[in-house]
């Protein structure tokens, strides 16, 4: 029996072998560059297997990545009953390929995890934002009051976001979507209230 370890990376889990190509959530690095697993729950050498509890202390497995890709498109669909709401939106996910080239030996300092965001924390009075938008369009800024769930307040950390304007709320991506949720603590907000329905109407002159 050929050796073989039982990796977790991405909160999934992985059996991989030698020369084994695998796809895992992105990591940071280039093609070529060396990366380690240092989450191994188990090891097998032939009759020699070794299980953690729940991992191997001083154990990893390490790979080379081959590609940064994105996956397949998958179609993101959204209907309320009797409410004439749908929305349909595209997403890839960014994946990162990694060819395994030893299991076994040291342990990396940090286990190689997907290459995430530091998230700032929500806003608070007085504090500035990041902006979201490289600028706003030109032109008066729109009443953002008018959409239904935007108050004072909320309408100020959005034009701390740079966003002015029906027409950018009407273009919101899925990925923007979630980063203004992220920023400003939405928790899903702005598709719950279908802002965006609203924003379209609202940049076509309607009430």
């Amino acid at each position: 029996m050929s050796a073989y370890a039982v990796i977790k990376t991405g909160g999934k889990q992985l059996r991989v072998a030698p020369d084994d190509l695998v796809v895992v959530e992105k990591l940071a690095g280039e093609p070529g560059e060396t990366v380690s697993f240092g989450e191994v729950l188990m090891l097998a050498d032939g009759s020699d297997v070794k299980i953690g509890a729940p991992t191997l202390d001083g154990v990893a497995v390490h790979g080379e990545i081959a590609e940064q890709r994105r996956a397949d498109k998958i179609i993101v669909f959204k209907k309320r009953r009797r409410q004439t709401y749908r929305r349909k939106a595209g997403h890839r996910q960014l994946e990162t390929v990694v060819r395994i080239t030893a299991l076994g030996g040291a342990a990396p300092k940090a286990s190689a995890k997907p290459k995430a965001e530091k998230k700032p924390a929500p806003a608070t009075k007085g504090e500035e934002l990041p902006v979201l938008f490289l600028s706003a369009p030109e032109g008066e800024a729109d009443d953002l009051k008018k959409i239904g769930g935007v108050g004072p307040v909320i309408e100020k950390k959005l034009n701390a976001l740079g966003v002015y304007h029906y027409s950018q709320i009407a273009a919101f991506t899925p990925e923007d979507i979630a980063k203004v949720d992220e920023l400003l603590n939405f928790k899903g907000r702005i598709d719950r209230e279908d802002w965006i329905g609203q924003a379209k109407t609202l940049a076509e002159g309607g009430e």
